[in-house]
């Protein structure tokens, strides 16, 4: 039987989702959760986090013997074996076909930042940043919607077949103290959203201008590569044809 599990985790202590040799992930905790109920299993993510980076819905299939057919008592039970870090939200049955990675149509993800001082309860969930300029933010992000090379626009190593994607919206807008980038793609390039936010709030500050922005993103002229930090940034939603 497939299933597809809806889970929330906190990224703080672990190496990202994907597994890794005698390293933390998401993925080893949920391995060692579905074993110690007996279930031997191989898991499909709908998109890999890097280390540090959380989820509200991390999309994840799998197939599971047909006698755990209580699928609202198998979520309580893996609860009770993951840490309180990961928690699985719903577990649903879907047809074989289904494939939480190739099976996605859009993928949401939101970028927390403060211009308020964080303290140590709030330090590993969003990012700082002085004088916040909104104008300038709205401007800038204008130009990375719709299909662009973004190859100047991510990290180096993954080798993708190609690195064109198209960005179909970035929403900005304040929640109380809080300002949230939202985007919503149908997949991103290694890092591509924490260089994309790291280059806007250089903008914001008056470090880098809009036409610094078109030259990097028309592969002009490669002028800013480093990363916003990992602890803003939230894999939000996965969205599938029957979610449309």
């Amino acid at each position: 039987m497939k299933i597809k599990l809806t889970i929330a985790y906190d990224g703080t202590n672990y190496n990202g989702s994907q597994i890794q040799p005698s390293l933390p992930t998401i993925q080893s905790q949920l391995m060692e959760a579905f074993q110690r109920i007996n279930i031997q299993t191989s898991f499909d993510f709908s998109g890999r986090t890097d280390k540090g980076v959380h989820a509200f819905r991390q999309i994840v299939s799998c197939n599971i013997p047909e006698y755990w057919n209580d699928l609202k008592r198998l979520t309580n039970v893996l609860n009770k074996q993951l840490p309180h870090t990961i928690q699985i939200r719903n577990i649903q049955k879907v047809d074989k076909n289904f494939h939480a990675r190739f099976s996605a149509t859009k993928r949401e993800y939101r970028y927390l930042i403060t211009e308020k001082k964080l303290s140590v309860f709030n330090s590993n969930y969003m990012s700082h940043y002085n004088n916040i300029d909104e104008e300038k933010i709205k401007e800038a992000i204008s130009y990375f919607i719709g299909i662009h090379d973004f190859e100047f626009f991510s990290k180096k190593g993954s080798d993708p077949v190609s690195t064109v994607r198209e960005i179909y919206n970035i929403r900005f807008y304040k929640y109380k103290d809080i300002y949230v980038l939202n985007f919503q793609a149908n997949s991103y390039l290694r890092s591509q959203i924490r260089m994309i936010v790291d280059f806007i709030m250089k903008i914001s500050s008056g470090k880098l201008t809009i036409k610094q922005l078109q030259e990097q993103l028309n592969k002009k002229k490669l002028i800013s590569w480093t990363l916003a930090p990992a602890n803003g940034l939230y894999l939000s939603k996965i969205l599938y044809k029957e979610t449309l």
